[in-house]
């Protein structure tokens, strides 16, 4: 299967790892990776606010390089991101609104192709079977936009349940926002912080080594306030997890433990 890799900005800007980990994982798959080094944001960052003008431009853009993708021969596009993919469907109203018809076609197109790594592997590819091991314990943090939008609950935890020497967790705050919301985090910092610290206060008690998720953007929230509590925990993207192939668990242990 031809796949469209959407990189996300996050992922683009502070961590590259997860699309490595992608391609990696697509790869394994027996997947063929197409990618478009021209591609820029989904629009999001403006959309989330009310920004739509701002952000029709951008997301026209965005969306008709993708479409010349599928055009190509792509069968799917994959982000390591549910909110980018959420925001493709959001962009066909809004551009039926604010483009043309040519711009709406072509955002119901991609809309209708895109899909979050997670649901991706298990929903197309049907992926039983997983080479990936990663010894620890984990708990799974489900983004807003991966479950609320796109209904993706069930799919990371399948996948999660099929590597090696990983222990899951399961937390009962995994449903919870983990406060970044995009400029929410900019305009409401303390409330954002509450929302992280309250999801942190139960991890803290599951012994885990990781809390798991698919985007980049809960990740960073979560990661910063850890770090500033100086908790033992990590976060991981899915992928990253899913990319891993850690053949020693007490030098795994150890590593985690420096």
């Amino acid at each position: 299967m031809r796949v469209a890799l959407f990189v996300t900005c996050l992922v683009d800007q502070f961590r590259p790892s997860t699309a490595e980990a992608t391609v990696e994982v697509l790869e394994r798959c027996g997947c063929t990776i197409d990618y478009d080094p021209g591609q820029t944001c989904c629009g999001q960052p403006a959309f989330n606010p009310g920004l739509q003008r701002q952000a029709t431009p951008v997301c026209i853009r965005t969306i008709h390089r993708l479409d010349a993708q599928l055009d190509a021969g792509c069968d799917v596009i994959v982000a390591p991101s549910g909110s980018c993919v959420a925001m493709f469907r959001h962009a066909v109203e809004l551009l039926h609104r604010e483009g043309d018809q040519r711009d709406a076609e072509a955002a119901a197109r991609v809309a209708g192709s895109a899909m979050e790594l997670g649901s991706f592997l298990v929903r197309r590819l049907r992926l039983e079977r997983l080479e990936a091991s990663w010894f620890g314990r984990v708990a799974w943090h489900d983004a807003c936009h991966g479950l609320r939008e796109l209904g993706i609950q069930e799919e990371p935890r399948r996948l999660l349940a099929e590597v090696r020497g990983l222990e899951m967790v399961e937390s009962a705050t995994c449903d919870r926002c983990c406060g970044f919301g995009g400029t929410f985090s900019v305009d409401l910092p303390g409330i954002s912080i509450g929302m992280a610290d309250d999801k942190i206060n139960e991890l803290e008690t599951l012994g885990i080594d990781a809390v798991v998720s698919s985007d980049v953007s809960c990740l960073m929230q979560l990661e910063g306030r850890l770090e500033a509590r100086k908790s033992r925990i990590r976060g991981l993207h899915l992928a990253e997890v899913l990319a891993a192939q850690e053949t020693d668990p007490a030098w795994a242990k150890a590593r985690r433990a420096e």
